[in-house]
């Protein structure tokens, strides 16, 4: 450890960097940073002691920052509306989306009203933040110099990504630019992507336990590095180990000494479209309702934005009705306003006050701030519970109106009547069953046979459809009648390739070559019978999974552009199955001859084991990773999960590759044995650090790309007997 004299020294250097705050900051924060203690074991992982929870806060955005400072300041330009000053005149929408539902005027608003408990850990993010660029002279952020507590507020829920992703920037584009679009562009995302990127979340009671204790699968499927891996620890009595997203100060899926929670996407409806009725009169424009007019709210916004050197400014008259911001428009005189939960602090006080959970009750006792509008929770503790919710934040609609679609403005019937308690959302507490899966699907095969039954909830409330990671996770957790740790590990890790069930006999039915097309297309032949031995399990040296990959892909392409436009948007299985249904045979057998060809003219053969074709690669740590064929990288087994793998990765080519490279997919994973001591293992995507040729930048590649987990050092004790060092911050 450092000797005082040398912190000190270091604090009131005379670098630009330390200018940028007082003196009696600078006293003040290294005040704090003494009280807190930082020990990083051999993982690199940060276990931050502290004696009051905002000083663990503190710790954590400082030790966030030593480890990835690019992601914790972009993560907040993105949510403060500010990238357009960073990336130009591109991001100027994405900003404006973000003033559309939140303003820096309403966030510190917000700071000053709210609790003591949550300013003192406002103040410790921001504290926690600027000591570390007060302590790092050479980091030059790209343009936050300083960190305010009110910008955790900016946020409309607690989870970075949040419920405002959904609102889609090119319908922004298309209302705000005056360049009107003659095509109606949904709210929805896609499922696709979601099916394709996802999160699993399991629990096993302790009647399927072989130690009689509840077990836990954390398994976020995001962009990799999107969270890092860490311990809180306080006097106070947090004691919070997970995933944390960078520049946020709380754990976000993980366990404590009681209990843990996992977090998957959910298509629960917590927002609606409203389309208002416009007329415009003397210059102004106004919106039917109840049978009368009501003038539209303008607000004018001006946003900054880089251009080479300089920094410009557009300006854009922004509209809102009382139902919310005005998002796009579907004709002239309709435009579409958007409602949905925008409530920064509930979501941020249920985001942190679960993190201290005690058990199930207490846990559900947090969620009835409804602060979460777009996550649902998998949830195991250590006195043997094991629960799931489907959504949070719902607000309450008359049923008769399709809220999946936009609803008429003009009439109070579609108003929000009030909001569900965390009682009357979809769940299962302790199901017959004794396992909980969700894997972004529907919640009525949540737990197999004693699943909830949908005909008692209303539609909105869980419109979520199966997929083929649902229809994997009920096979694992079904069949098997007792888990271990290893096990669950496992389940988790489970190869079989449910997409392929659906998809392949269509395929070997539709190949019915004559003796002569069978002796000119030996190739053919070769691979259809390679196909039809396969047992739809992923492996590294596996030729059939790539093969059926690139058949699959450009099956579903061709099929895509065949969807009627006035058709609801498919989800993944229906959209196979309309796929199958809706190619020939000739067809079929095209995908499949054209697949060779692609990869022999990528590798010289198409006999490529997956492994050889699908890798992991960290070259430089940026945020924009690149990639390079001729440069180190790993064979990974697993795959995109729309094909039904439970572990994900997500992977393409790159400009300059012919190898696909992973971005997407396990993330941060653990397991977890809530017994009278917590016993835990876990994952992360390459290591701890993002900066190359550090100790910590892949040292956990290997064990992530085979699926093997590392021991987690929960107590004191064992984080002591593997501390890499210890330290305070600006040590």
């Amino acid at each position: 450890m450092r000797p005082f004299f040398m912190l000190l020294a270091l604090l009131t250097a005379s670098s630009a960097q330390a200018q940028k705050f007082s003196s009696q900051e600078l006293a003040r924060w290294k005040q704090r940073a003494q009280q807190v203690s930082i020990t990083r074991d051999t993982y690199g992982v940060p276990h931050i002691y502290g004696k009051t929870d905002a000083d663990a806060v503190f710790g954590l955005l400082y030790t966030q920052c030593e480890d990835d400072f690019d992601r914790v300041e972009m993560n907040y330009l993105d949510a403060i509306g500010r990238l357009a000053e960073v990336e130009g005149e591109a991001s100027l929408y994405h900003d404006l989306r973000a003033r559309l539902f939140m303003d820096s005027t309403q966030a510190i608003g917000i700071y000053k009203k709210a609790p003591a408990d949550m300013k003192k850990l406002l103040d410790a993010f921001a504290d926690g933040t600027n000591f570390y660029l007060a302590t790092h002279p050479t980091v030059q952020p790209k343009l936050l110099h300083r960190f305010q507590p009110w910008m955790p507020l900016m946020f409309s829920e607690g989870s970075i990504g949040g419920n405002i992703s959904v609102v889609s920037i090119e319908r922004l584009k298309a209302f705000y630019s005056q360049k009107k679009s003659s095509s109606w562009l949904n709210i929805d995302a896609g499922q696709k992507d979601r099916d394709e990127i996802g999160s699993n979340g399991f629990a096993i009671a302790p009647a399927k336990s072989a130690s009689g204790h509840a077990l836990l699968l954390i398994n976020p499927h995001t962009s990799f590095y999107f969270r890092s891996e860490v311990q809180m620890v306080s006097q106070q009595g947090l004691n919070a180990y997970g995933a944390v997203t960078w520049g946020q100060f709380f754990v976000y899926q993980g366990f404590n000494q009681n209990c843990g929670w996992m977090h998957t996407s959910s298509s629960a409806d917590s927002m609606d479209e409203y389309l208002e009725t416009i007329e415009k009169k003397n210059g102004a424009f106004y919106y039917k309702y109840a049978g009368k007019l009501r003038p539209v709210q303008v607000q004018k916004v001006s946003l900054p934005y880089r251009d080479g050197t300089k920094i410009l400014r557009k300006e854009y008259t922004i509209y809102c009705t009382h139902h919310g911001p005005i998002v796009g428009q579907k004709s002239d005189n309709q435009w579409v306003a958007v409602r949905m939960m925008n409530e920064p602090l509930a979501a941020l006080q249920q985001s942190y006050l679960r993190t201290k959970a005690t058990g199930y009750t207490s846990f559900q006792e947090v969620m009835k701030l409804n602060g979460n509008a777009t996550n649902n929770t998998v949830f195991a503790d250590s006195k043997g519970s094991i629960a799931y919710w489907h959504g949070n934040f719902m607000p309450k609609r008359d049923p008769k109106f399709d809220w999946s679609q936009p609803v008429d403005g003009s009439t109070p019937a579609t108003e929000w009547k009030g909001f569900h308690g965390v009682n009357e959302l979809v769940q299962v507490h302790n199901p017959a069953s004794g396992f909980i899966q969700n894997c972004n699907s529907t919640p009525y095969t949540v737990s197999g046979p004693s699943s909830p039954t949908p005909v008692k909830f209303p539609k909105y409330m869980a419109p979520d459809a199966e997929n083929y990671r649902g229809i994997n996770a009920v096979r694992v957790l079904s069949r098997k009648g007792v888990f271990t740790l290893d096990t669950l590990i496992a389940a988790a890790n489970d190869p079989h390739l449910t997409a392929f069930d659906d998809m392949l006999p269509s395929l070997l039915t539709a190949y019915q070559p004559t003796s002569v097309e069978k002796a000119a297309t030996p190739d053919m032949t070769e691979a259809i019978e390679l196909l039809r031995t396969w047992n739809h399990n992923y492996s590294a040296t596996s030729v059939a999974q790539t093969v059926a990959i690139y058949w699959a892909e450009r099956l579903l392409a061709n099929a895509r552009a065949r969807v009627p436009s006035a058709q609801p948007q498919l989800d993944y299985i229906s959209f196979t199955k309309f796929a199958i249904a809706n190619t020939s045979p000739q067809e079929k057998t095209a995908a499949l001859k054209e697949a060779l060809e692609d990869l022999t003219r990528a590798f010289g053969t198409w006999k490529m084991p997956w492994g050889d074709v699908n890798r992991f690669q960290r070259l430089t740590g940026r945020i924009e990773e690149t990639y390079d064929d001729q440069k180190p990288s790993l064979p990974v087994a697993f795959t995109s999960s729309a094909w039904g793998s439970l572990a994900s990765f997500k992977a393409q080519a790159y400009p300059g590759t012919k190898k696909r490279y992973g971005t997407v997919g396990n993330s941060f994973v653990a397991v977890v044995e809530f017994g009278p001591r917590i016993t835990a293992r876990s994952v992360v995507t390459g290591g701890q650090s993002s900066r190359p040729g550090t100790a910590h930048f892949t040292d956990q590649a290997e064990l992530y790309t085979t699926g093997r987990f590392k021991e987690v050092r929960f107590y004191p004790e064992d984080v002591k007997a593997h501390a890499e060092k210890t330290y305070h911050p600006g040590e």
